[in-house]
């Protein structure tokens, strides 16, 4: 597994998660998201008309893979999970709101190498305070 330290430096430089979420019914859902992770959270910017969106609406139970590697020896990643938290308005069109200053900062220089975050009137964001982590490295793996 990746200590804090490494795993801090593999959640803030990678790019893409894939995030899973359960409908009432039952049913799973898995798709890709942007995101951005602060050292305690991990920060979701998801289309509020999504079926992620209206899932975690009705049950804010989530768990998020990050991984990368191409041959067996570079395989490593993590596995968040825990509730989402809806933060700030839906959609996200800018408002006041301080508790996202440091996320939309972190994101908007990541995603588009500019200072502040651009809103589109389609988005809102999700907090993950993990309540587990799962990591590997297979790069640490002998032989």
């Amino acid at each position: 597994m990746m200590t804090p330290q490494e795993l801090d430096a593999f959640l803030t430089t990678q790019r893409t998660c894939r995030v899973a979420t359960v409908g009432g019914d039952g049913t799973p859902h898995v798709g890709a998201l942007w995101f951005a992770w602060d050292g305690t959270a991990l920060w979701l910017y998801s289309i509020i008309r999504s079926k992620r969106w209206t899932q975690l609406r009705q049950d804010p139970r989530l768990s998020v893979l990050v991984d990368d590697g191409h041959s067996y020896a570079e395989l490593r990643g993590a596995e968040l999970t825990g509730r989402a938290e809806f933060v700030g308005e839906a959609p996200r069109i800018g408002e006041s709101c301080p508790e996202l200053a440091a996320p939309e900062k972190l994101f908007a220089e990541k995603y588009f190498g500019l200072a502040e975050m651009p809103h589109d009137g389609r988005h809102a964001w999700l907090r993950l305070t993990p309540e587990a982590v799962v990591s590997w490295d297979f790069r640490k793996l002998p032989g």
